[in-house]
């Protein structure tokens, strides 16, 4: 826990607008249209963080069976806010919950953040060729 600040994985929690103003000026998703992100929330398990006055700061998406699966997307704190530990605890809160237990595999992508990844135990894929993917890094540019 952090003085100041709360986690939610309570979908009505979530602020859409907040989430897309951050997401789709992203590395990752830049672009990305409103009602696409909505659906993408809608459709995983989203962890919010939130400050006491409610205001959205910190964001990670999960898109999961819940059995067997679980991709890890979207995540980060707004840059006024780092620097507080926000995303060791999103993180140890994200691994903790209940529906994330047992799984055989997650995956995530990320350019910059793999030592905070890697507390987690996160690390390159072990058969990388065995990985395939259809990748479109510029499908939201207009």
């Amino acid at each position: 826990m952090i003085k100041g600040y709360r986690i939610s994985s309570a979908p009505e929690d979530m602020d859409i607008q907040a989430i897309h103003s951050f997401i789709s000026r992203s590395y990752w998703a830049k672009g990305i249209p409103l009602e696409t992100l909505k659906r993408g929330v809608e459709n995983s398990l989203c962890f919010g963080v939130f400050t006491d006055q409610n205001n959205q700061v910190g964001f990670a998406r999960v898109v999961t069976d819940r059995a067997t699966f679980a991709y890890l997307c979207d995540v980060y704190v707004l840059e006024q806010h780092r620097g507080k530990g926000l995303s060791k605890w999103l993180m140890d809160t994200l691994v903790a919950h209940p529906d994330l237990q047992d799984l055989r595999r997650i995956n995530l992508a990320t350019v910059d953040a793999h030592k905070l990844y890697e507390r987690y135990g996160f690390k390159a894929p072990a058969k990388p060729e065995n990985f395939m993917e259809i990748w479109k890094p510029d499908i939201y540019e207009c």
